[in-house]
């Protein structure tokens, strides 16, 4: 591992141990942020194959009802039943907080028209018609829930990546380089120590000599 290039100073060596002291105390907050994060994720995953799943049946369900109505209503009747809608619906998004990550929520309110989803007259369609459109009004709701989860899991797995690359960087590169340098400081230092120290013992005996 390549050292940083450094002046071999005592002072620097102190600026370096504070460094790693530092960069060792991040990557310790940094890979239990990564930990936590990865378990929201899977958390989230886990909800949308739930999700998912409901929304397939609720919409098997509904289809096999569109089938049946189909079958005892008209064409005629049955486009002209559906060719206008019952209301107007308005979608909200809100915001909340997942490990400092800002995921959306989805709701909706009736914007216009009436809360029921039925646009249409009762006289010349069947319950089968009822039925299949009060399933895919019911949709609405887990289909938006179903794409704030979706999206929270996307958000999610970015931060993952970008967390995990922080915590690599510091984990493979940027600690060993601070202790690669601070044990090449500390050598330098002490065979400055040892030069001195035999410098110091030579002026010594030239002086017991002189004497």
């Amino acid at each position: 591992m390549a050292r940083l290039n450094v002046n071999p100073t005592r002072m620097e060596l102190t600026k370096l141990k504070k460094r790693l002291m530092t960069a060792r105390r991040g990557h310790k907050l940094l890979k239990d942020k990564r930990d936590e994060l990865m378990k929201r994720f899977i958390e989230i995953i886990k909800e949308n194959q739930k999700l998912r799943l409901k929304l397939e049946n609720m919409a098997t369900d509904a289809s096999k009802s569109f089938v049946m109505a189909g079958a005892l209503t008209s064409q005629e009747s049955l486009a002209e039943a559906l060719s206008y809608p019952s209301c107007k619906v308005d979608v909200q998004v809100s915001d909340r907080n997942i490990m400092g990550v800002t995921v959306p929520e989805f709701s909706y309110s009736i914007k216009e028209g009436s809360s029921e989803p039925y646009s249409y007259g009762f006289l010349n369609t069947s319950s089968e018609l009822d039925s299949a459109v009060f399933k895919m009004h019911n949709m609405l709701s887990v289909l938006l829930e179903l794409a704030g989860v979706e999206k929270a899991a996307q958000l999610l797995a970015v931060e993952i990546e970008h967390t995990r690359r922080r915590v690599n960087a510091l984990e493979y590169i940027m600690i060993p380089q601070l202790e690669e340098t601070i044990k090449y400081i500390t050598m330098k230092m002490e065979e400055n120590e040892r030069g001195n120290i035999t410098r110091l013992m030579k002026v010594k005996d030239m002086v017991l000599e002189k004497k």
